[in-house]
């Protein structure tokens, strides 16, 4: 199994990076908030993970080691496959989607296209106990599987006031994510991002 890829970004065609490691080209499907942060000519470290299936073997790839553990959490979700996953970690920022299932936000689910309403409650059911679980299994906090709930409740509130505001998720979580190491209010955050944005 293909646990992680360091190469050089050849090509990007969303949501496919083609990666060069060591001569061989990867093609590897990628969430939305790690796409937008892909350049050509980088050289990058890609947490995967593989699908394998009769017909086809997919990779699909993410910044931080964290996201690819809570897709690999969202395949185990009754009705959930790949390519839905993708969507959720498109639309909704890990901090974001942690919040939503910590608060029963029914709303922010239903807005990734493809979850309808009878999706989003499955999803808030057994996300439950699944991120409960994971935040326990270690308690080393350089555990990149661990979750830390509440941990970006003022990142997860800002990227939702934004969207709140008409802004698409990819932009509010670039424009958060720009200020959450200066910032640990959720208004402070807002404020900052907005600024950025308007000029």
């Amino acid at each position: 199994m293909i646990g992680c890829l360091i190469g050089e970004v050849l090509a990007l065609e969303a949501p496919t990076v083609l990666l060069n490691v060591n001569g061989v080209g990867y093609e590897v499907d990628t969430p939305l908030s790690t796409f937008c942060q892909l350049q050509k000519a980088q050289t990058v470290t890609l947490w995967t993970h593989m699908v394998v299936r009769e017909d086809a073997q997919q990779l699909y790839g993410f910044l931080d080691a964290q996201e690819k553990n809570i897709f690999k959490t969202l395949l185990k979700v009754n009705g959930v496959g790949p390519k839905m996953a993708l969507g959720i970690l498109s639309t909704l920022s890990v901090e974001l989607l942690i919040h939503s299932i910590e608060t029963e936000d029914l709303n922010s689910l239903v807005k990734v296209p493809g979850v309808g309403k009878k999706t989003a409650e499955r999803l808030l059911i057994e996300l439950r106990d699944r991120f409960k679980a994971m935040s326990t299994t270690s308690a080393n906090p350089n555990n990149p599987g661990q979750i830390q709930f509440n941990a970006h409740s003022a990142v997860a509130e800002a990227e939702a006031a934004l969207q709140s505001l008409g802004y698409k998720p990819a932009e509010a979580q670039k424009a958060v994510a720009a200020f959450k190491n200066d910032y640990q209010e959720a208004a402070d955050l807002i404020r900052a991002a907005l600024k950025s944005m308007m000029k």
